[in-house]
């Protein structure tokens, strides 16, 4: 069993800023996969998809960024998830919009939720899919994180979040490392192409 855990913040306010994208990925999974609707526990909201013999809790923490973890490791404890089990699904300043990446491990990079799941969950050794949403030009990141895709960014919002939810499919029904291959690489072919 997979534990599949988008980060966001709780509440309208914050539903269209580009720190949520990890909430917008995690819905459209339980859209795709004819999840059932969302229950309170663990400090978010959580609902079980299947598909094919595969299975995964799919998770939103609703303790805001900065104590993601508190959730994510009350999740992993009652479904005895193991780390290397979870993929935590984010916004990532270090890719370009409209590119995303799955990384296995590695430091919180400046990025508050990871940094609660890190010392919460006593590890980085769990999967990430990181949305690219690009470094501002100017101004602060705080700001920046926590406000709207700009109106190009939100025309091709659509075609990112499902990429998105493709590599979280991918990693819990094909394993990490042909996800991997699968979608990393393409990114790079991509990239090399323009």
């Amino acid at each position: 069993m997979h534990l599949v855990v988008g980060l966001g913040n709780p509440g309208t306010k914050y539903a269209g800023h580009r720190h949520n994208v990890g909430f917008v990925v995690v819905d459209r999974l339980a859209q795709r996969l004819g999840a059932g609707a969302f229950r309170e526990k663990f400090q978010g909201v959580f609902t079980k998809a299947e598909w094919g013999n595969h299975e995964a809790i799919l998770l939103k923490p609703m303790t805001y960024m900065n104590l993601s973890g508190e959730s994510v490791q009350k999740a992993m404890s009652f479904f005895k998830v193991d780390l290397k089990n979870v993929v935590v699904v984010h916004d990532e300043l270090d890719v370009p919009f409209g590119q995303s990446r799955i990384k296995v491990s590695g430091g919180a990079a400046g990025h508050n939720g990871l940094r609660s799941i890190i010392e919460q969950c006593s590890g980085q050794d769990f999967v990430r899919v990181r949305v690219g949403i690009s470094r501002p030009a100017s101004g602060p990141v705080d700001g920046y994180v926590l406000s709207d895709f700009n109106s190009s960014e939100r025309a091709e919002l659509s075609d990112v979040v499902e990429k998105a939810a493709d590599m979280a499919e991918a990693i819990v029904s094909k394993g990490t490392q042909v996800a991997m291959n699968q979608f990393n690489t393409r990114d790079k072919e991509t990239k090399r192409a323009v």
